[in-house]
């Protein structure tokens, strides 16, 4: 079988061998060759939205000069081919196998598309090949084993399907192999273990079947193995950790693995990552994982593991403070069964979630607790745990979440909680806690977002302060005991989507304030003591979906306003004192007998199950209706008066108001957007971004408008709606981008925004068609600087931006910049920073502190306003390939900040030649704004320069600039220092 195996690869090279040598006869190979077939590539493509090849590849210039191209020092023909980010479109021409001294092509992040044509077989000299993120499809061809020198071969995220070709293992030169995010079936190939130089596998989230091959416990090379996200059974083998002793990144989850985890994983002394969640592993978690004490994350959630009870002193738990670099450890899921014997006093001060949840854990939660100071999320829901909430909670100052719902907790809800500055989730839930709610919880305002409490003991009434949470969107406290009545300060809670407070004891009638809940999907009065009319303002919550009013003691009609509620599924008014007739337009179309059930004064259609309405004459009608219609006439001129009087008020205290809602300048209706984009049409698309898109828009009255539509599938999509509407509607600067309105629909959530006909400064850099000349980069980064200064320093309660790169950086008319995208803002409240779950912001563009340790500051900012200053005037990426290892942006502009070697790093279109005679003034601006973007982002926080100083640097190197320039007769294209 084998002889057979080698005759058909050698076969197979010999065929394409004698194809090449055809195309070398037929084609002089020089460097017209290459030039033509890099004019085949450009024929294939159909879209260049950045302008970086339709303009650029020209035969009026010499293609080594080509965007994307670099030829060889020696030979002078194509050595690389990168055209990765350039947002692409097109097929891949057999002409591209005549560069035949190509050693890296790399089109990653495109969208070329189709089937790979063989001649690129003929591309022997080939090193480096990358076809990631794009659209390619087929079986991945088998003459790729004949690329023998072959060193990393990416096919990230395709769609390619079949199965894993075999003659790719025969390149014995082969460090990384990454194909993950593809279609892939079948086995993986035994013969992957004849490579001897394999670093790196990634077969992760494929249809990949049968077992794990021994051959890949042969690779004693390999660093990173990643299986996760296929089909793949069977057990690891005993010997895992000696067989791969290098393995810093395990992951293998989401398989139909099983088994026992083999004790010696703990051989793999440098293992940082080991991940086997989600499978069907067994038997005890071994101690001996305490041993690696490099580990980072350590996730075994959702398998069928347990903790050896019998020898407590040596079991994973008590040894895990052994792990002093631990920052993930999730057993969630898994029948542990045991107590929470950990000793927290000694545990990982780097350990930053902690997830316990459905492990069958009984007895108290350790005092000692508190002593996880870098902790963010901590979930022990769905345990047996018993006793008190510990004091000590309250020292976990960076906790973000906090989960112990479904559990046997005792005693009160400790106060302490409440100094958790940071924290945006409390879930006690399902427990046994007693006495009021904690009145401080009121105070979390700056954080707090999701506050479950139901399902408890609690028996005071709900306190006032707790009304003051305005930005909280989940408020659950069902199923206690609650008495008193429910405050019309209620409506205060704007941004609530889920409000329960059913099960209770509450009294009153339903404050009409409930109507300026606009955000509102689910609302639960149920089951109290609640009487009066149902107020008509319900019908101004146009979000609800979910809307139950039963067993109460409410009186009076069903307002016919409510029809307007055109989402509403799901109504229950049954068990009340309602009387007159049930409306039937709109949602109560859907509606059958149970929502009205037990409400003996209901009349209205047979569907519903209650007598026909009698009909009033006329006249009798006449006699209620006249009265009203002066009612309404009275009410609406109090209403007017009572705005006017407020409007006075309030236009005195205007100028301390902090963030208070702002009232856009126009409404825009959902129907009004389809009609200005032509029904969100492709060809009136600006852009992406990590939410949604943006669409140019003209409204009727002929304004251009620009709609960022987010996509509401993707997880945070909402809340970065939220906040932009928070941020963008109360902010007022002359370089922040303006919000016109926001429309919100239960499916569609969408800004509405000034549009910026001069695009992103992004743009504006890369494109071949446009060019900055230094003064007008430096106004742009003297209105970025002006408007990050006013975000930091201009209210008491700063705002970070957390994601300033160059395509948030938009340009109007005149060139002036405006700040756009702030999806992922931060309100800093009280304090100057603050800790986040995940990091949401652009790689190269973070502060190291943000990236490693999700801390918010102003500084962040900073941080990412140097970076951007440095891409602006160098006209390179934070991204490049040139910073690889150890090696920053900022490091590597900083050893160029002499005057005199300025030049080295800064955009060559910007200096001219030494001849002209303002290359001097030109060298010496460059490099004093080189010296401000560094002084910004410095490694430390506390070494950066801030948003104030950094606006009064950048003018006076204007107005030096100026002057040196005016001085030498050159006419500046630039606007005045504000």
């Amino acid at each position: 079988m084998e002889r057979v195996t080698w005759f058909f690869l050698i076969f197979l090279i010999y065929c394409e061998a004698a194809s090449c040598l055809t195309m070398a006869a037929q084609t002089n190979l020089n460097i017209t060759t290459d030039r033509s077939a890099l004019l085949a590539l450009k024929a294939r493509i159909t879209s260049d939205p950045q302008n970086m090849i339709f303009t650029n590849w020209s035969t009026t210039t010499p293609i080594c000069n080509w965007v994307g191209v670099t030829c060889g020092a020696r030979h002078h023909r194509v050595a690389d081919l990168n055209l990765s980010y350039f947002s692409l479109t097109g097929t891949i021409p057999p002409d591209l196998g005549n560069l035949s001294f190509l050693v890296v092509l790399d089109i990653k992040n495109n969208s070329f598309h189709g089937i790979l044509p063989q001649e690129l077989a003929c591309l022997r000299r080939l090193k480096y090949i990358s076809l990631r993120n794009n659209k390619f499809m087929g079986v991945i061809p088998s003459w790729f084993g004949s690329l023998f020198k072959l060193q990393v071969f990416s096919l990230f995220g395709n769609q390619f399907s079949g199965s894993i070709p075999a003659t790719i293992f025969n390149l014995s030169d082969l460090q990384t192999i990454n194909l993950s995010y593809n279609q892939l079936s079948g086995p993986i190939p035994y013969e992957i273990g004849y490579l001897p130089n394999l670093k790196i596998l990634s077969l992760f989230q494929n249809n990949l079947n049968g077992h794990i091959p021994s051959s890949i416990f042969n690779i004693s090379t390999i660093t990173i193995l990643s299986l996760s996200f296929n089909q793949l059974s069977g057990s690891l083998p005993a010997d895992i950790g000696l067989a791969l002793p290098k393995l810093e990144e395990f992951y293998a989850a989401r398989n139909h693995l099983s088994g026992v985890i083999p004790k010696s994983i703990s051989n793999a002394s440098e293992l940082r990552i080991l991940s086997l969640e989600g499978s069907s592993f067994s038997g005890y978690i071994p101690s001996t994982l305490c041993l690696l004490t490099k580990l980072e994350y350590l996730l075994l959630y959702v398998n069928n593991l347990t903790i050896d009870t019998s020898t407590p002193e040596v079991n994973i738990f008590s040894c895990l403070p052994n792990l002093r670099n631990l920052k993930f450890l999730a057993f969630e899921s898994n029948p542990l069964n045991a107590k929470l014997s950990i000793s927290f006093w000694n545990f990982s001060a780097s350990l930053q979630k902690l997830y316990l949840a459905n492990c069958s854990l009984r007895g108290n939660i350790p005092n000692d607790i508190g002593n996880l100071s870098s902790l963010i999320l901590l979930s022990l829901a769905d345990n047996q745990f018993s006793g008190p909430i510990p004091s000590s909670m309250g020292r976990l100052h960076n906790l973000q979440v906090l989960a112990m719902s479904n559990n046997t907790l005792q005693g009160h809800i400790p106060d302490e909680l409440c100094q958790l500055g940071n924290l945006f989730e409390l879930s006690l839930g399902g427990n046994q806690l007693s006495g009021s709610v904690p009145s401080c919880l009121g105070n979390l305002t700056a954080s707090l977002r999701n506050l479950h409490l139901d399902s408890n003991l609690l028996n005071s009434t709900i306190p006032s302060t707790l009304w003051g949470l305005t930005d909280i969107l989940e408020l659950d406290l069902s199923s206690n005991s609650l008495i008193g009545p429910l405050s019309g300060a209620v409506g205060n809670l704007k941004a609530a989507a889920y409000i329960n407070v059913s099960y209770n004891q509450l009294s009153g009638s339903i404050p009409s304030s409930i109507g300026s809940l606009l955000k509102l999907t689910n609302l639960s009065l149920a089951h109290n003591n609640l009487e009066g009319p149902i107020p008509s303002s319900f019908a101004t919550c146009l979000s609800l979906e979910l809307l139950d009013l039963s067993q109460n003691s409410l009186s009076g009609v069903i307002p016919k306003s409510l029809e307007a509620l055109s989402y509403l599924k799901y109504l229950n008014l049954s068990f009340n004192r309602l009387q007159g007739e049930i409306p039937t337009s709109g949602p109560f179309k859907n509606f059958s007998t149970e929502s009205f059930v037990s409400n003996h004064g209901l009349c209205g259609g047979s569907q519903f199950q209650v007598p026909p309405c009698k009909r009033k004459t006329s006249i009798s009608i006449l006699k209620y209706v006249i009265p009203g219609i002066l009612s309404t006439m009275l009410l609406a001129t109090s209403i007017i008066w009572m705005l006017m009087l407020r409007r006075k008020k309030n236009a005195t205290a205007a100028a301390h108001t902090i963030l208070t809602p702002q009232v856009f300048w126009r409404r825009v209706s959902y129907l009004e957007l389809l009609h200005a984009t032509d029904g969100f049409n492709e060809s009136n698309l600006l852009g992406t971004g990590g939410f949604g898109s943006i669409y140019k828009g003209t409204l009727s009255d002929g304004i251009d408008i620009a709609i960022k539509v987010f996509n509401l599938e993707l997880e945070g999509a909402f809340t970065s709606f939220e906040v932009e509407c928070e941020v963008l509607s109360n902010v007022r600067h002359r370089n922040l981008v303006k919000v016109i309105s926001c429309c919100s629909q239960i499916n569609f959530k969408g800004l509405v925004l000034n549009y910026m006909p001069n695009g992103s400064l992004e743009k504006w850099l890369y494109s071949q068609n446009s060019s900055l000349n230094i003064m007008q980069r430096l106004d742009i980064m003297i209105d970025v600087a002006s408007a990050l200064e006013y975000l930091h320093h201009g209210y008491e309660v700063p705002i970070v931006h957390c994601d300033l790169k160059p395509s948030n950086i938009l340009l109007d008319d005149d060139m002036v910049a405006h700040v756009a995208d702030f999806g992922i803002a931060r309100l800093l409240g009280g304090g100057d920073s603050m800790t986040q779950t995940m990091t949401l912001a652009t790689i190269g563009y973070i502060a190291p502190e943000y990236g490693m340790e999700g801390i918010v500051t102003r500084r962040g900012d900073v941080y990412s306003f140097g970076i951007v200053v440095m891409e602006t005037f160098t006209r390179r990426k934070p991204t490049d390939e040139i910073f690889i290892g150890d090696m920053r942006f900022n490091q590597w502009v900083a050893s160029f900040l002499d005057a005199d070697a300025i030049a080295e790093v800064v955009d060559a279109t910007l200096l001219g030649t030494e001849e002209d005679h303002e290359f001097v003034s030109k060298r010496e601006c460059l490099s004093s704004i080189m010296r401000l973007a560094v002084a910004c982002s410095a490694e430390s926080p506390e070494e950066r320069i801030n948003m104030q100083e950094a606006v009064a640097m950048l003018k006076t190197i204007k107005i030096k600039f100026s002057k040196h320039a005016a001085a030498g007769g050159v006419v500046l294209n630039c606007r005045p220092v504000w």
